[in-house]
């Protein structure tokens, strides 16, 4: 997993390697764009969790338009945006976020994807894990776990006061 800003265009608003691993870790959501079976592109937010390493989980359902674009293509764009602050009187916004270039996959096997929802419980349910993980297991049948495996990324912000 390689994080470069080389190819950012305002090299003066760079997000630190930091902050950039900070906002992976802590987003709420990204937006995941794909592209669908007749060309047309196709984005959508979804919950996520990075595992620390290089592999960032979702989960959904068995079946619908975001995997069949998935089958379609096993490349993926995933933005994380975190901070924001709209500054009306100077007629900007300042802002933190990354953009991520993954290989995506489903149909990954029972004990990884089960590694997953753990994760997602501990980031978006710590306080609720027994409760959480008896509902893991109950819709384990019907729940798709997607990975994305992190391939490069980069990280702009703008500060403003």
């Amino acid at each position: 997993m390689i994080y470069n800003n080389d190819n950012v265009r305002r090299q003066d608003r760079l997000l630190g390697e930091k902050e950039a691993f900070e906002l992976l870790r802590n987003g709420e959501f990204g937006i995941l764009s794909l592209a669908a079976p007749d060309g047309s592109p196709y984005g959508i937010p979804v919950s996520y969790v990075w595992d620390g390493v290089e592999s960032i989980y979702f989960h959904c359902a068995k079946e619908g338009k975001k995997l069949s674009c998935i089958d379609f293509s096993s490349k993926a764009s995933f933005c994380i945006v975190g901070k924001t602050n709209v500054v009306p009187n100077k007629f900007t916004t300042g802002y933190e976020s990354i953009v991520l270039q993954c290989e995506i996959k489903r149909g990954i096997g029972e004990d990884e994807r089960m590694h997953a929802l753990r994760l997602l419980l501990e980031k978006y349910s710590p306080d609720d894990m027994v409760v959480g993980m008896k509902y893991a297991e109950k819709s384990f049948g019907r729940t798709e776990i997607v990975r994305m495996t992190v391939v490069e990324f980069s990280g702009k912000c703008k500060r403003v006061n």
